[in-house]
């Protein structure tokens, strides 16, 4: 079954603002979330269908790249919009995290949160993911590298360990909530749940907090690593890092660490796809007469081109395996091609001049020129 627009599915038009956006896909999942419509599947598709179009188009590196290229360039931008939608889909928390004010009342998210992120261990939630944008020159993200990155993230309390309790204590269990990590009160005719509000949803308690972390297990740190960049990756898409995201608390697992890369514009080179484009100028007598010219590649070769005899402004010329390597088979390359950009001399010696008459009386001059086909330029 063929893919709904984005828009089409959210209800909105292309020029949607992110309010509305948001807006159009808290309505859909309200009415469409499978805990309001136990046992419907067509409401779930219809909920993992808009959450799969919200995703993408809250985001505006995404949304930006769908305007341009459609699913096809979503392909390999993450999770949501390029078939690995489910990863998105599993964790209620962090695809709800702008609207807790309705889910995590209504639906009861933080229970739900814990039990799948934390395996139900009590009081140890599993750690955030982080993002890092990272900007590259157009030869590393062509070529590849290493490049040290530095940012804050909450590590593990030394004091603790991370376990959040002071040596000696422990956990037990909330009395609020009888380790339910829920508390329900009835609305009308629904019994609504809501995190506990004394043990925040954990279940548990610590009878002893840490001094130095407060109980949470974690602390802030800059944190250095080096991150391996592929030959052959494009701007906007990301390098996935487990396990380098924030600490859990109270010992739970850490989260992962996204490395979205922005590519540097290059100053002579364009690229689209694994090819390569750049401009290079000649004389108007060496497009009318041919010659051999010595070319700079992206890695620094000089390759040696042929122009030929009567090249006309804007030919393209063409280097095989001279472009940019595939992101997954680095033995593979795109092409280089080359804009040919004939100069016309702004100024003339009195011998140029002369040179030039004659070569306008020997070869004559249109006066009446006709239009050409814009198939052909």
């Amino acid at each position: 079954m063929a893919k709904r627009d984005y828009y089409e599915v959210l209800g909105v038009s292309k020029t949607a603002s992110p309010d509305e956006i948001k807006k159009a896909y808290r309505k859909l999942a309200v009415k469409y979330h499978p805990d309001k419509n136990p046992g419907d599947t067509e409401a779930e598709t219809r909920f993992k269908e808009a959450t799969e179009a919200y995703e993408v188009l809250a985001d505006q590196q995404k949304r930006q790249t769908y305007d341009q290229f459609g699913f096809a360039g979503l392909e390999g931008m993450g999770d949501g919009g390029a078939g690995g939608f489910s990863h998105a889909f599993h964790d209620f928390e962090d695809i709800f995290g702008d609207f807790g004010d309705i889910f995590g009342s209504f639906f009861g998210g933080g229970a739900r949160g814990r039990s799948r992120r934390s395996g139900g261990e009590p009081g140890r939630a599993a750690g955030a993911d982080l993002r890092y944008d990272l900007e590259v020159p157009f030869t590393t993200a062509a070529f590849g590298d290493k490049v040290e990155i530095e940012f804050t993230k909450h590590a593990a309390c030394g004091s603790c360990s991370g376990s959040g309790a002071e040596k000696g204590g422990g956990f037990t269990t909330c009395t609020t909530c009888n380790g339910a990590g829920q508390v329900r009160r009835s609305s009308g005719f629904f019994s609504i749940a809501s995190p506990c509000p004394a043990c925040g949803g954990s279940g548990s308690v610590i009878d002893n907090p840490c001094k130095s972390c407060s109980g949470s297990g974690v602390v802030q740190k800059k944190q250095k690593i080096k991150v391996t960049i592929p030959a052959g990756i494009e701007h906007g898409k990301r390098i996935h890092i487990p396990k380098q995201g924030d600490a859990g608390k109270n010992g739970g697992p850490p989260g992962d660490l996204y490395v979205y890369i922005v590519v540097r514009p290059h100053e002579y080179f364009e690229r689209r796809g694994n090819d390569i484009y750049c401009a290079i100028p000649i004389s108007a007598a060496q497009a009318a007469l041919g010659d051999e010219i010595s070319v700079k590649t992206l890695d620094g070769k000089q390759i040696k081109v042929k122009i030929p005899a009567g090249t006309q402004n804007g030919k393209i010329l063409r280097l095989r395996g001279e472009g940019i390597p595939h992101l997954h088979n680095n033995a593979r390359k795109g092409d280089m091609y080359i804009q040919v950009r004939v100069q016309v001399p702004t100024r003339l010696s009195g011998k140029a001049r002369e040179l030039y008459q004659q070569i306008a009386n020997e070869e004559g001059v249109d006066k009446n020129p006709s239009p050409l086909a814009l198939k052909d330029l």
